[in-house]
């Protein structure tokens, strides 16, 4: 359906939540948005959709009063309203769940202050000053989605929580002040399988209660479930405009600009074919869990699947030196390999794409060339002193053989979007051909088209004669990617399988075998 077109269901212009009426922005002459007109009705699901650099954050932002510098209207309940600030859309009834988790906590504050803290902030008495008062408010927004946490851990720091507890946090705290519209941006990216079913019960929750809700995410499955409507950004301008049920087909088209073909092909590999590189004995992925073996081999991409807490993180951390596993061998070619820090897996060939790129792979602040040089500055430098030529020659190599979609290889990592983000720190360990390559969740809040050229690139470096090991909860992730699938469950491999026998079914069921 043309984006002119008004489905049923939308809401009129009087009847929208929020409406906005050819909506435009521009960076430095580079118009990111063009006369973007959309209307969101109250009580109603609405899935955007975009490849990276579509538009799609920089409408968020302005929806969030981040961005105010734009062309064209945003109307709240009726009334053209004024977002000139973060605070301003809050008052008016936008909350925006950000993809970055790191934006929404304030370190150094309790969990029971975080959840708090808008109205802290906004309010001239402090009235919860007063530790009991504080304490019983934060069990009240806790209580939305169910948490559970006791008074210990709402008195912790909050950089105590793990990455899905702090996502489930700033979740909390946006439905306490019951928003208007609420924005939610990649918002499965860091919950467990239950976690997320319990943010969908959710949805469904203030879809009764009136709540638009525009709902942003890279996985149709979630979309096809959950959104009344979905719509389509590509190059800052709405492209597709559908009610359920939804044409595929034609949504990715209008995506990605060309045909989208519903499975990917993959290797169908029989079994066994390239040397083993690494070898792990006995080694146990989780305290008091049984110890596990599995070897790594070149030439192919291995995928481990598993929910959160199955171990995969603990697996790539271990043989990248971040950690140090806490019994049994491993082998890298032959021999003895133990990483006391990631400079030694480093120098080994050893090399890992984090879970979380921003605390963890991207430094705020410095050029895409730096970021990608920042492990190899020795090989870059000449008695002491950084080749700059050189540097920048590496971040445009990096560009160009992932298309990163960046001015320059002089534009800040804040300057490009969560895929091209991803690209870069993918880009970054393939500098120097690695001997061993992993990637633990490394299509987290990319869209569909990132996510077939990094797994494109991972390929091309596994029939180059590395080790490539992928480690993702997604399951059609690993399928899509993976030449072998490896089920991790609790610390131990449930399914080690090639080709036919690795099929969808047959994943997910030794998966769910484990709950």
């Amino acid at each position: 359906m043309s984006p002119t077109d008004s489905p049923s269901g939308t809401g009129t212009a009087t009847g929208a939540a929020v409406r906005l009426r050819e909506v435009s922005m521009a960076f430095g002459g580079k118009t990111v948005l063009e006369s973007v007109s959309l209307d969101i009705a109250p009580g109603s699901v609405v899935a955007l959709l975009g490849a990276n650099g579509a538009g799609k954050s920089t409408l968020i932002k302005i929806l969030s009063g981040v961005h105010t510098d734009h062309g064209g209207e945003v109307s709240v309940n009726g009334e053209v309203a004024a977002l000139h600030s973060p605070l301003a859309a809050r008052q008016l009834g936008i909350q925006t769940v950000h993809q970055r988790i790191s934006e929404g906590i304030v370190p150094g504050l309790t969990v029971a202050e975080n959840l708090v803290f808008e109205e802290l902030a906004q309010s001239r008495g402090n009235p919860f000053l007063n530790g009991r008062r504080l304490l019983a408010r934060a069990r009240e927004i806790q209580s939305a989605l169910e948490l559970g946490w006791n008074d210990t851990v709402l008195r912790r720091d909050v950089t105590e929580l793990g990455i899905s507890d702090r996502q489930l946090l700033i979740l909390a705290r946006a439905l306490a002040t019951r928003p208007r519209l609420l924005i939610l941006d990649e918002p499965t990216s860091a919950l467990s399988a239950t976690e997320a079913q319990r943010l969908f019960a959710l949805v469904e929750r203030m879809r009764e209660d009136g709540i638009a809700v525009l709902y942003v995410s890279h996985r149709l499955g979630e979309i096809d479930a959950l959104a009344d409507r979905l719509v389509v950004l590509r190059d800052g301008r709405l492209t597709e405009d559908q009610v359920k049920p939804f044409d595929w087909d034609s949504a990715l088209r209008a995506m990605l600009a060309q045909a989208h073909e519903a499975t990917t092909a993959r290797p169908q590999k029989a079994g066994h074919q390239g040397e083993v590189v690494l070898s792990l004995r006995g080694v146990p992925l989780l305290a008091g869990h049984t110890p596990q073996d599995l070897d790594i081999r070149s030439g192919e991409v291995t995928g481990v699947v598993g929910l959160l807490g199955a171990g995969k993180t603990e697996l790539a951390r271990g043989l990248f030196g971040a950690d140090r596993f806490t019994g049994g061998a491993v082998e890298l070619d032959g021999r003895p390999y133990a990483p006391r820090r990631p400079a030694d897996a480093i120098g080994s060939g050893v090399h890992l794409v984090p879970e979380d790129r921003h605390a963890d792979a991207l430094v705020p602040g410095w050029s895409l060339a730096q970021n990608i040089s920042l492990p190899f500055l020795k090989s870059l430098s000449t008695a002491g002193l950084v080749s700059r030529s050189r540097e920048d020659a590496l971040g445009r190599a990096t560009i160009e053989r992932l298309g990163v979609v960046a001015r320059d290889e002089h534009s800040t990592v804040e300057e490009l979007s969560g895929g091209n983000q991803q690209k870069v720190v993918v880009g970054r360990w393939l500098a120097e051909s690695p001997r061993v390559l992993i990637l633990d969740e490394p299509f987290r809040g990319v869209d569909i088209g990132a996510r077939r050229d990094i797994g494109r690139r991972a390929r091309t470096l596994a029939a180059e004669g590395a080790a490539v090991l992928v480690l993702s909860a997604d399951v059609d992730e690993i399928l899509e990617v993976a030449d072998r699938v490896v089920v991790l469950a609790a610390g131990e491999i449930r399914l080690d399988a090639y080709g036919e026998d690795a099929e969808r079914d047959r994943v997910i069921q030794s998966i769910s075998a484990s709950l």
